[in-house]
């Protein structure tokens, strides 16, 4: 079942800026992006490709490991355009009856939502446009959907390191986090700033030029989002590192933490 809106407004979006979501699918291999989006993608290093597939490989992998743990509710932040599988799929296909809010500021995903909304008869999945640096606005449209009695799963992928410091980043992942019950979990992956210095220095430089401010951030800066929480192993690692059950991925370099934690 599809909540919200049933008759999605025309979006307006400018195709004079970059928008990480858009240049996040230009890397997945997409084509809902623009010149715009494919110019920053484009002089971004190879590794930033490897990056981009590390991410989403970790969401599967944990959205599947959460889902066969009987979780059944997820409020995906930052869910960028839908690429197959989208997070439902994943979950539904272990909980048919899961319920899924996702949540993004780009114009474009509003514009594919439809995707997004096609759940499985037993579930539901909603889908609202909105910011993170908004978490307020974000928790009161969840939970017109979600049962916040009971744990919720917050996903954060390769979200936060596009949040700066002077814009509260921790700040915003605690308010979420506070919102939740006991047994709830954040699904997190962040990018590395001290694993390959050089390489972030471009990255950062070459966002910077579309107008995309970054905030990478090293492991204890990132290990800061899960203070208070109960780490599951195996813990803050690289993204292709995670891993809860057979097969383990292939050992890759990445510069990419990710972890799953449990709200005690």
């Amino acid at each position: 079942m599809a909540t919200g809106t049933p008759d999605l407004p025309s979006p307006q979006i400018d195709t004079s800026k970059a928008h990480p979501a858009r240049v996040y699918d230009w890397l997945l291999g997409g084509k809902d992006n623009y010149p715009v989006d494919e110019a920053v993608g484009r002089r971004l290093p190879p590794e930033a490709h490897d990056a981009a597939r590390h991410n989403r490989a970790f969401m599967h992998r944990a959205a599947a490991w959460l889902a066969a743990q009987g979780l059944d509710q997820f409020l995906d932040i930052g869910t960028g355009i839908p690429t197959e599988p989208n997070l439902h799929q994943i979950v539904q296909r272990a909980v048919p009856t899961a319920r899924v809010v996702y949540t993004d500021n780009d114009p474009i995903v509003l514009r594919h939502a439809e995707a997004l909304l096609v759940s499985r008869p037993e579930g539901s999945t909603d889908y609202i446009e909105a910011d993170v640096r908004r978490p307020d606005q974000i928790l009161e449209h969840a939970r017109t959907v979600l049962d916040f009695d009971r744990p919720v799963v917050l996903s954060l992928i390769a979200l936060m390191h596009f949040i700066p410091d002077d814009q509260d980043a921790h700040g915003i992942v605690g308010e979420l986090l506070g919102a939740l019950p006991s047994g709830s979990y954040l699904v997190l992956s962040h990018a590395a700033s001290d694993l390959f210095p050089e390489l972030v220095r471009k990255v950062v430089d070459e966002y910077a030029k579309g107008g995309i401010r970054l905030g990478f951030r090293t492991r204890p800066e990132v290990a800061r989002f899960f203070e208070g929480l109960e780490l599951i192993e195996p813990g803050l690692v690289t993204a292709p590192e995670w891993y809860r059950t057979s097969p383990a991925p292939e050992p890759e370099d990445s510069g990419i933490y990710a972890a799953v934690a449990r709200v005690p």
